[in-house]
């Protein structure tokens, strides 16, 4: 028999907009076009759908065009971010979440113009104000690349 009060609230989902409010990443380096799947303390899915007009595939590559997978890493981080913003609420919107670490990362995958890049973030432990979270990029069902990672929130 399940806890009513111990039950999952339902997840929630975030436009970009709302996502500019969170976290202070504007474009070019916004990673991310909407966050769903939002559990607060637990988990979220960012997506990002890689078009062709992104700045940096004029240079990487242009007989080619593939995703940095530095930016995939990133795309993850601002998830990752997003998650933490919304678990410790409206005190935390618009402050820094730094990268601490990148541990684990494996990249299976290219992504290329057109993918619709599916980016989940899973809380793995936070202890003040340092977080670590497992991430995992997909096209599809398509594994592309997975990291873990830390972070840790600014009182400035």
């Amino acid at each position: 028999m399940s806890d009513p009060a111990r039950a999952e609230a339902p997840p929630k989902e975030f436009s970009v907009q709302r996502i500019m409010e969170m976290i202070p990443h504007r474009h070019p380096f916004l990673m991310i076009d909407k966050v769903v799947d939002v559990v607060a303390d637990v988990r979220a899915t960012g997506i990002k759908n890689v078009s062709i007009n992104e700045q940096y595939f004029q240079g990487h590559f242009p007989s080619r065009p593939v995703m940095p997978g530095v930016l995939i890493i990133e795309a993850m981080a601002q998830t990752a971010a997003v998650l933490v913003v919304h678990t410790l609420g409206p005190k935390a919107e618009g402050k820094l979440v730094y990268f601490m670490s990148v541990d684990i990362a494996r990249f299976r995958r290219p992504v290329f113009p057109g993918d619709r890049l599916c980016v989940s973030v899973v809380k793995e432990r936070h202890h003040g104000n340092v977080w670590r979270f497992k991430g995992e990029a997909r096209v599809d069902d398509t594994l592309m690349a997975e990291a873990v990672i830390a972070a840790m929130i600014l009182d400035e």
